[in-house]
């Protein structure tokens, strides 16, 4: 009787060890599953573009994108509501303490390059201005009064200007925001009076062959500190950073396996994605891409 017993008893124990509850690995990879990402509101039309192919080439992926402001983008990711964001700065040193300190290991990479254009309306007679004409219209010092707009006070159009342009100096009561970069565009287009900043993809029409703007406003030229020539947002001043408000385009991500979050910023990354940048006149910074001058030679017509 106690050999019974004995095998009874281990037969439970086998039955409960083997019935117990099984842990649960990602539900999602490279090329499959469901994810919600978060991108920087200005950088919207080419983020759908490289949806678009990404959604068509992998039917079950599924991938929802989040556009808000980079600041909220950012807060996102360190509250890990997310794990892949799409913004034009990396994570500053005080961010990756912070994601050290919650055991997150972010990874990131510039993987295109464009640019904050600056727009006034059609019926505006201004299509040059120098460095220290836009520090004067933004800080409300200029002789020609202008209402200056942006998209909102968390954007990274915002922060841009002021880290790069600014450096310092206070934003005059004549800067307002708009709330998206359309409602800017929409302002712009309506108010002759009006100067604003948006996301280079707002006002590019993307034609490789000869890029053009919107109709809607005027996209003005911009000095370059360096030579004190005037440049648009053309995809060569982007790239060689002759215009002089470039920004790069980043992920950043928390994935440490090959998930759905790293399958979509790898997509961005290699030729496929490469591509869609190039062709909506971005600068894509994964691609080997040679820049050459050319000259045009005058002959005389007999």
């Amino acid at each position: 009787m106690r050999f019974k017993g004995f095998l009874i008893l281990i037969g439970s124990i086998f039955a409960v060890s083997c019935g117990g509850p099984k842990q649960k690995g990602p539900s999602d990879t490279l090329t499959s599953g469901e994810l919600t990402i978060a991108a920087d509101e200005t950088y919207r039309p080419i983020i759908e573009a490289q949806k678009a192919v990404f959604d068509s080439s992998f039917p079950d992926a599924h991938v929802t994108i989040k556009y808000q402001s980079e600041a909220a983008c950012i807060q996102d990711f360190l509250d890990e509501k997310t794990r892949l964001i799409l913004v034009p700065r990396d994570l500053t040193a005080d961010e990756k303490k912070y994601c050290e300190g919650k055991k997150i290991v972010p990874s990131s990479l510039a993987v295109a390059r464009d640019a904050i254009a600056v727009i006034v309306s059609n019926k505006s007679t201004d299509s040059l201005l120098a460095i220290a004409q836009l520090k004067g219209i933004l800080t409300g010092e200029y002789p020609k009064k202008y209402t200056v707009v942006f998209d909102n006070s968390g954007s990274s159009t915002l922060r841009f200007i002021q880290d790069s342009l600014m450096q310092g100096r206070q934003l005059g009561a004549n800067v307002f925001a708009a709330k998206s970069n359309e409602a800017v565009v929409d302002y712009v287009a309506k108010n002759e009076n009006a100067i604003g900043f948006v996301g280079f993809s707002y006002v590019n029409a993307g034609n490789t062959a000869d890029q053009q703007w919107t109709d809607q406003v005027r996209v003005v030229a911009v000095e370059d500190p360096k030579t004190g020539e005037f440049h648009q947002p053309y995809q060569a001043y982007i790239a060689l950073q002759s215009y002089p408000f470039t920004r790069d385009l980043y992920y950043v991500k928390s994935e440490t396996y090959p998930g759905l979050g790293t399958g979509f910023a790898n997509f961005l990354a290699t030729e496929r994605g490469q591509l869609i940048f190039k062709t909506a006149m971005f600068f894509p910074l994964r691609s080997n891409i040679v820049i050459k001058d050319a000259a045009i030679t005058h002959k005389p017509v007999n």
